[in-house]
């Protein structure tokens, strides 16, 4: 299979972006460097909030900053582009219209496979930034693939909020208990099948593996199929 140069749009936020890396080169099938992908990072930390954009009604600040992006992916040869952001998602169809490249539907991808594991009629918690709820990317694409989208209590997506811009964000040490208690919470006390972990930032945090199979990483599903559409492996596969 040729192998592809993978675009990435990142720095929403840096840590993020630097987990999604460590996440590619772990998860490909690799035992040399010249296996591994070649991939252009774009770490644009200047790009507007997004929850902040979306909320106030101003996409267009985002949309405008990262139109360059996807010009200069386009200049360095990217056959795909992955941007580990879920909030971002909310503007899919207006950035792929602003590239030829294929920009790889983290939302969609991570629904696909929910679905094909739980099938029809799901209950699905999310975890993510308001704006990414508030947005309804995740809602409407559960509605397509014939699933319920749950979204947490009004003191759930506090905490939440306060874990992705308080702690992570702010680089600063974040109890994993507390993250798997939420999921937990969702799963055994409100019925969910499963919890989209929906926001890259909380995607930093590491769960044991009790948690893990009761949730599922977008940025994990992202990393997948970065991995695939660029002709590699992923260590699952082997």
């Amino acid at each position: 299979m040729e192998h592809k140069s993978l675009g990435v749009i990142g720095g929403m936020g840096p840590k993020a972006t630097s987990v999604f890396f460590d996440k590619v080169i772990e998860h490909t099938a690799a035992d040399r460097d010249q296996e591994h992908i070649n991939m252009i990072i774009l770490n644009h930390v200047t790009l507007p909030d997004r929850t902040s954009v979306i909320l106030s009604g101003q996409g267009e600040l985002f949309l405008e900053a990262i139109e360059k992006d996807f010009k200069l992916l386009e200049l360095a040869g990217a056959a795909h582009i992955a941007i580990p952001c879920n909030t971002s998602h909310y503007f899919y169809d207006q950035m792929q219209e602003m590239t030829t490249v294929p920009i790889i539907n983290m939302v969609d991808e991570t629904l696909k496979a929910i679905h094909a594991k739980y099938g029809d009629n799901s209950k699905i918690g999310i975890l993510a930034t308001t704006g990414t709820i508030n947005s309804g990317v995740y809602k409407a694409g559960c509605e397509s693939y014939n699933m319920k989208l749950h979204e947490p209590n009004e003191a759930i997506q506090e905490l939440v909020m306060d874990i992705i811009y308080n702690q992570v964000k702010s680089n600063l040490e974040v109890d994993p208990a507390v993250l798997e208690g939420i999921i937990n919470e969702l799963v055994y006390q409100e019925g969910c099948n499963c919890v989209i972990i929906a926001c890259t930032e909380l995607s930093c945090i590491p769960i044991n593996k009790q948690t893990m199979e009761i949730s599922i990483d977008a940025m994990q599903v992202l990393v997948d199929q970065s991995i695939v559409r660029s002709g590699k492996q992923t260590i699952t596969e082997i």
